[in-house]
């Protein structure tokens, strides 16, 4: 529902916002498996279809299955070496 839906895209700038204030540039959220399958139901329900999410908060989204009911704001350049990531759940 829209509730569940705005609070994910806030997850998603707030975390690529710390990242930000830190020095880093985020460019990928990656999504875990049951997590994109929540974002997609909701999106879909919002705006009606059956399309793929390709993208939140201006993002690019990844799907790692492994991250399962989670998500992650990356920067994708710094994270061998940095602590360019910040976790959050989407589904609870």
């Amino acid at each position: 529902m829209r509730g569940d839906l705005i609070r994910i895209l806030s997850a998603v700038e707030e975390k690529a916002n710390e990242l930000k204030l830190e020095g880093f540039e985020p460019d990928v959220v990656l999504v875990g498996g049951e997590a994109y399958e929540f974002i997609k139901v909701q999106v879909n329900e919002e705006f009606g279809g059956d399309e793929e999410v390709l993208e939140l908060s201006g993002l690019p989204v990844r799907i790692v299955d492994e991250l399962g009911k989670d998500a992650v704001v990356i920067d994708s350049k710094a994270l061998g070496y940095a602590p360019a990531a910040k976790r959050f759940t989407v589904v609870k």
